[in-house]
């Protein structure tokens, strides 16, 4: 029998891997982003079996919790003041991880990240990086998966989902891609459970360029990118988590 070695990665590691082979989901022929799949590397599975251990010490003390890829694990980097001062008092948690796309964050919802939680409010932004892979329905399709997985596993937590976020300096085929898929996610609103906001208008100006002061690399948000994310969607969280608006940094 052939073992399998993963670096550094200890015990867990490796309990992680035999369960993305042994109890992934049945593969969705044909698009990618519905399929179910964790990583294999270290440094993945070791940011993932963070967010599961954050999730156990939290337990239901967690009343939000923000999912994605790179754009919202930067909130504990770039957005860290913005994360401290709109979220961390909120008891959230972030579980993004850099480079995920849709068939990832499926695989990880099923393995620990959202066991044991009931949070009252959900926040998604998921699916650039299925750009360059993905067509703009095969990725609305992914992003309309995690949401009914979430409400299958969360039943009292309600979503509010976040259009994806535009990349490149300038206009590019992809970004109709995008466009396509925040289509179909913005359809399954229901005005109740499930709430869509496209903020897309904050980082894209009218002629299409995406400033360098609000996403250095056009891609991730800058400090204040952050800042201007996070106050453009308060008043709508705060509803939905019954509690008051954090004040706009001034």
């Amino acid at each position: 029998m052939t073992r399998i070695h993963l670096p550094r990665a200890g015990r867990w590691a490796a309990l992680l891997l035999l369960g993305l082979l042994v109890h992934a989901r049945p593969v969705v022929a044909g698009n990618t982003a519905l399929e179910a799949v964790g990583k294999t590397n270290a440094n993945w599975l070791q940011k993932h079996e963070a967010i599961n251990a954050a999730a156990r010490q939290g337990g239901k003390a967690i009343q939000l919790i923000y999912i994605g890829d790179s754009i919202v694990e930067h909130y504990a980097k770039q957005g860290r003041d913005t994360w401290d001062r709109y979220y961390a008092p909120r008891h959230a948690l972030n579980a993004g991880i850099s480079g995920d796309r849709t068939e990832h964050v499926l695989w990880r919802l099923d393995h620990g990240n959202i066991d044991g939680l009931s949070p009252k409010l959900a926040i998604v932004m998921i699916g650039q990086n299925n750009g360059g892979h993905n067509t703009g329905d095969e990725i609305g399709a992914g992003v309309t998966a995690i949401v009914h997985q979430l409400r299958a596993k969360l039943p009292g937590t309600k979503i509010l989902l976040l259009a994806i976020f535009q990349r490149r300096e300038k206009p590019t085929p992809e970004r109709a891609v995008l466009d396509r898929a925040n289509q179909i996610a913005a359809a399954l609103a229901d005005g109740k459970m499930i709430l869509y906001r496209d903020i897309n208008s904050l980082f894209v100006k009218p002629d299409g360029t995406i400033p360098k002061e609000l996403m250095p690399d056009y891609e991730h948000p800058s400090p204040l990118g952050h800042r201007l994310w996070a106050e453009a969607i308060e008043q709508q969280v705060a509803e939905l988590l019954g509690d008051q608006p954090v004040a706009p940094q001034r």
